[in-house]
């Protein structure tokens, strides 16, 4: 494996805080270092309206960086894509039903411990890539694909 640098600051914690902690009672940075750097709540996803059921497409944001699995840029990232979420211990129960089935804030909301491959647990943010979990390399641009054909583009979640 290889030590990555992390661009979300996961020390000072106490130890496994998301143990023992509701999530409402998280700091800012505490909620921030849940992130495992998946990107696979940058997917642009496909509901029916039927059913409910979410699924995923390899399609990606226009700011997502396929590469690092980040956004180009978070700090401002609504100037460009204000339809973008900003994920909150307070409206999680109106958002975890699409967030990814590996997604550290659904997995502690359902009351499910994170994976080993999780940064807070591994201590280095290469360990989702290297699960396979991630979206690294995986993505089309959404500006290449045409809306009408995302349904084209549905995948499984990779776990």
């Amino acid at each position: 494996m290889t030590k990555t640098t992390d661009p979300i600051e996961r020390t000072g914690f106490a130890p496994r805080f998301w143990e023992d902690k509701p999530l409402r009672q998280f700091t800012t940075a505490e909620w921030e270092a849940l992130c495992d750097g998946c990107g696979k709540c940058c997917l642009n996803k496909l509901e029916d309206e039927d059913t409910g059921e979410v699924e995923l497409t390899n399609v990606a944001c226009r700011l997502f960086d396929d590469g690092t699995c980040r956004c180009s840029n978070y700090p401002i990232r609504h100037q460009f894509v204000p339809e973008c979420i900003v994920l909150r211990p307070d409206n999680i129960d109106s958002h975890a039903y699409w967030m990814p089935r590996t997604c550290a804030y659904r997995l502690l909301w359902e009351g499910k411990p994170l994976y080993d491959w999780h940064p807070l647990i591994s201590g280095d943010p290469q360990t989702v890539h290297d699960a396979g979990v991630s979206m690294q390399n995986r993505t089309v641009p959404e500006f290449e694909i045409d809306e009408d054909d995302w349904e084209d583009h549905i995948i499984e979640e990779p776990i």
